[in-house]
């Protein structure tokens, strides 16, 4: 949509309360992004009342999913917009007509950008919609089937953010690892793969968010590229067999254990995320507690954990809602305690080392220096480094330095330049 405005002479503004046009893109996939997404629409019509002309528009899944509700709710509202029209941001702002969308919006090569990310990373989205049917989540109601961008397409965009100084991809999608299938090709992400390595100016290509399942021995052996972070984000969910089966969900902890070693033994730096859900009908003490053993010994380098969300459409809703919110939050905050001891463990082992960091130029830590990222921290999810000495006698800082790391805490790493 930024693309899209800018390419029509609109200009952003980094503060709402000066903007003529308040666009806000909402998240509906679980009841605290709507919550947000709520207090979003509230403030923005509280800055209309102070300016009766200024627009607001929303846009995003959390309007494709509720829009009546939406509309009733907040006729203040100027433009709603599902996720099915991105493209069409400028003709609704203007008031324009246009031929309404019949799917999820998919980025093309003709797709206009303006990065809103730092200037040396990006996310870079290679699919739309989920065919996957997991009791818990909405993302098929919303975004509908899965639907793969092709290759060409991809690349293209990837050569435009490296000629505008881009050092590092985020290959992001509900599932990276089912690139191509929904079109019947096998192999097709690690043909992407190997494509994007041979971008010259990109630097680092990461993968957010595949599917256990998928993680074949061929990915991992395109993954030994040295382009291509070894970095793996797998959901496993949740550990308990019976409680998978319910999420239909089909790997359990003994399987998921096995393809960690895999994983470890084909890419012995690897880092390893997962998410993880609480508090899913039928969590009793027994479920909790083998989840707490898989992660002592899956030892993942970074973990988040959801509390359960039910959702209205899926399977899992009519399994009612029976463990109290304040003891799903016990429940993750117990998990949490549990990740930050194997995570400062962890990172002890890169005291002393010498790491390629990625600079994020809009960041700081202040008088403290600048901040970074090293292969195995992916963008807003995992740790970052801090660069003690931000003004280098040796010269400016570089899109990727050479650090050293002093310390380590339990999710950030201190260092300094070293060159």
């Amino acid at each position: 949509m930024l693309g899209y405005l800018s390419r029509a002479g609109y200009v952003v503004s980094p503060q709402p309360e000066d903007a003529d046009i308040i666009v806000l893109n909402t998240c509906g996939f679980i009841q605290p992004a709507r919550d947000e997404a709520v207090e979003g629409i509230e403030r923005a019509l509280a800055f209309k009342k102070k300016r009766q002309d200024r627009i607001i528009a929303v846009a995003g899944c959390f309007v494709e999913r509720y829009r009546p509700d939406l509309e009733r709710r907040y006729p203040g509202v100027d433009v709603w917009l599902g996720v099915k029209d991105f493209d069409h941001i400028v003709e609704a702002l203007e008031r324009k007509p246009y031929e309404r969308g019949l799917k999820t919006y998919l980025l093309g090569r003709e797709t206009p950008r303006l990065l809103s990310t730092p200037s040396t990373w990006a996310y870079l989205k290679i699919s739309e919609g989920c065919s996957h049917e997991c009791a818990f989540c909405a993302i098929p109601l919303i975004k509908g089937a899965y639907h793969s961008r092709s290759i060409p397409s991809i690349v293209a965009e990837a050569t435009g953010l490296a000629r505008r100084g881009i050092k590092e991809v985020n290959l992001v999608s509900q599932d990276t690892t089912f690139f191509g299938r929904d079109q019947g090709r096998e192999g097709e992400l690690t043909r992407l793969l190997r494509r994007l390595v041979d971008v010259r100016e990109i630097r680092w290509i990461r993968l957010l968010y595949g599917y256990p399942e998928e993680i074949t021995p061929g990915l991992l052996e395109v993954m030994k590229e040295p382009k291509i972070c070894s970095y793996l984000d797998i959901p496993f969910q949740h550990a308990d067999r019976g409680l998978l089966k319910l999420m239909k969900r089909s790997m359990d902890s003994r399987r998921a254990l096995r393809l960690v070693e895999m994983i470890r033994k084909a890419l012995p730096d690897v880092a390893i995320r997962t998410s993880l859900i609480v508090g899913f009908p039928g969590e009793g003490r027994a479920e909790f507690l083998w989840l707490k053993k898989f992660v002592r010994e899956a030892r993942f380098d970074h973990l988040g954990v959801f509390t359960y969300s039910p959702e209205e459409g899926t399977c899992a809703f009519e399994l009612g809602n029976p463990i109290p919110d304040s003891e799903k939050t016990r429940r993750r905050d117990e998990i949490m305690a549990l990740q930050a001891d194997i995570a400062a463990s962890i990172q002890q082992k890169y005291l002393q080392r010498r790491l390629d960091v990625l600079i994020d130029p809009s960041s700081s830590a202040g008088s403290e220096g600048i901040v970074g990222r090293t292969r195995f921290q992916a963008p807003e999810v995992d740790g970052v480094v801090l660069i003690e000495g931000g003004d280098l006698a040796a010269g400016p800082i570089r899109p990727i330095e050479k650090v050293e790391i002093i310390s380590a805490g339990v999710y950030d790493l201190r260092g300094i330049v070293v060159r």
